[in-house]
């Protein structure tokens, strides 16, 4: 339902008992108690008529009943006569104490309540019928916001933006604001975010935009200065870790975490070949991109370099192993594979990295044992072992605070970017004290903006607010609801192939045939798009771009859930995506 947020009068805030006077003479129209929740409490309505114009009306809302009693139909009111007084939130619909000045030119049938805001389709009617009231009080076009032009906006964008960098949906929106779980564009309509984990306690959180504007009353430098903030900061995480990772570094992102994983491993072992997962991403960096075969194998892609070896997708849905009971263990020979043939060559890997569930591969688990006795593999020919908890770390998946804990390891390495500041730019890199040290070979490892003093109160106000609002456990106990419901709609619509996932990080797989398995990318790309007319914001993933996904930001609550199901149930249902 579209939001009527196109204000059709001016706000005037000031304390309750403030007198209104009455800017031109006029008779007394319409008297009446609008006493609903947010409505405008006492409202008076008064008719002018002049010789040189035709009849037209003000109207006064939120006053203090008094002036009910004190005013009477076809009264006379002269220009700067004592109307009213600014009424109290209990009497004026609940709003801060204010008043609503409006002209009308026409009151239709409306009986002493009018519309004083209008949806945005109706804008130019509305805005016709009530003219700026800013132009009789003085004000000027100052009262008046100015209207963003999407299209004119598009086109700056692409003069100044290299073409490379990407919009969502077909027709872009045009986003101004976030609040908790919403996106809210120029217009004043709210989309339900189920897509964006970087938000992680919610767009715009009034505790992150304190601790954030705090420290930087106070101080933000590097870390050569010894400070208490970035040592409890890195205290706290490391606390959230499982023995023996008790050491941190602190940087700027997921891709620069990382950049620095690869940098500690290769490092330490003395090796560079790198074990990966296909369809995995790491990162925008170059080294990022050669272990990420969903960009070096993707469009533009060169292929990977000789000392990255990849090992198929362990996806039970499509993969090629896909009976849960052995998949894990034919998977995890993959790897045992190449560590076999390095070992040939008289090499050993340097690190295997990977999610611990597949995010760009379409949100996929991993099977039973495969991520241990890779781990097993790969620690018994001299590599490390690295988690890429960017996007599933912090309580996402619910049952555990990290992903990895899903599999019962415990990486050497575990990098970290995305929800740790909530949209603040902040990564870090947890490992063991002994490879910490066996890193500082001499070479100074130091990172300009990593660690500094407001990203250290940022991330900590997200741990806070994760601990508050019990977020972990809003992610398990809705998620797992929420699976539970998308497996009842697979039942009805054979478009939907497969539901996997866990907490807030789930993927719904849509196919064409449920014995070919094929992808249907267009009907994916359909339910996104018409979704987002309903205002509910999806995307798709995996390597057939048929995979819905949905990581919303943790504060997506029951209620969206719901919201959520009904929307896409109903878009399912759509006779283009039956035929």
């Amino acid at each position: 339902e579209e939001k009527r947020t196109i204000h059709l009068g001016i706000d005037f805030f000031a304390p309750p008992g403030t007198s209104i006077y009455a800017p031109i003479k006029g008779l007394v129209h319409q008297l009446q108690d609008n006493h609903n929740g947010l409505d405008y409490g006492p409202t008076v309505i008064l008719s002018h008529k002049f010789t040189d114009c035709t009849e037209f009306y003000t109207l006064y809302g939120h006053l203090d009943g008094e002036c009910l009693k004190q005013l009477k139909i076809g009264q006379k009111i002269n220009g700067g006569m004592l109307l009213a007084k600014i009424g109290k939130s209990n009497e004026n619909g609940g709003w801060l104490p204010h008043v609503h000045f409006q002209i009308i030119l026409d009151l239709f049938d409306y009986d002493g309540n009018y519309p004083g805001v209008a949806p945005p389709s109706r804008k130019k009617i509305w805005c016709s019928i009530c003219p700026d009231p800013g132009l009789m009080l003085g004000l000027g076009s100052e009262s008046t916001a100015e209207e963003i032009d999407s299209e004119q906006l598009l086109n700056r964008r692409r003069n100044v933006f290299g073409p490379s960098l990407s919009l969502s949906y077909q027709d872009p929106l045009l986003i101004v604001r976030g609040q908790a779980q919403s996106l809210i564009d120029s217009r004043g309509q709210f989309y339900l975010d189920c897509v964006n984990n970087v938000a992680h306690v919610g767009h715009s959180h009034p505790k992150i935009a304190k601790s954030l504007g705090n420290q930087a009353y106070v101080l933000n430098t590097n870390t050569r200065y010894l400070n208490t903030i970035n040592i409890e900061y890195a205290e706290r995480l490391c606390n959230l870790f499982p023995e023996p990772l008790d050491t941190c570094f602190l940087v700027c992102s997921g891709s620069e975490a990382n950049e620095l994983a690869l940098r500690i491993a290769g490092t330490v072992s003395g090796q560079k070949d790198m074990i990966v997962l296909e369809e995995a991403y790491h990162g925008n960096t170059k080294a990022n991109i050669d272990i990420s075969p969903y960009k070096h194998n993707g469009p533009g892609g060169t292929g990977p370099p000789k000392w990255v070896h990849e090992i198929p997708m362990p996806y039970l849905y499509r993969g090629l192993h896909r009976d849960p009971e052995t998949a894990g263990k034919l998977y995890a020979d993959e790897v045992e594979n190449i560590c076999k043939k390095l070992s040939e060559k008289g090499k050993k890997p340097s690190a295997f990295i990977s999610e611990s569930i597949l995010g760009c591969g379409g949100h996929v688990p991993l099977p039973d044992g495969f991520l241990k006795q890779s781990y097993e593999h790969v620690r018994q020919h001299g590599g490390f072992c690295i988690a890429d908890e960017v996007q599933t770390g912090f309580g996402r998946t619910g049952k555990h605070f990290w992903s990895f804990e899903l599999h019962g390891v415990v990486p050497d390495i575990v990098t970290l970017g995305k929800p740790i500041g909530n949209g603040y730019p902040i990564g870090a890199v947890i490992t063991t004290k002994k490879i910490a040290q066996s890193f500082a070979n001499g070479m100074e490892y130091f990172n300009t903006f990593g660690g500094s003093h407001i990203a250290c109160s940022v991330g900590m106000a997200v741990l806070d607010i994760m601990e508050s609002e019990d977020l972990r456990n809003n992610a398990l106990e809705t998620g797992n609801w929420l699976k539970e419901q998308l497996e009842v709609l697979k039942t009805s619509f054979p478009l939907i192939g497969d539901v996997r996932g866990e907490g807030y990080f789930l993927g719904v797989e849509l196919i064409l045939d449920p014995e070919s398995r094929e992808p249907a990318p267009l009907q994916a790309n359909y339910v996104v798009e018409r979704m987002k007319s309903r205002k509910i914001l999806l995307s798709t993933e995996g390597p057939g771009n048929n995979v819905l996904k949905f990581k919303p930001p943790m504060v997506f609550n029951f209620n969206n859930a719901q919201h959520l199901l009904s929307g896409l149930e109903h878009v399912l249902g759509e006779s283009p995506l039956l035929q």
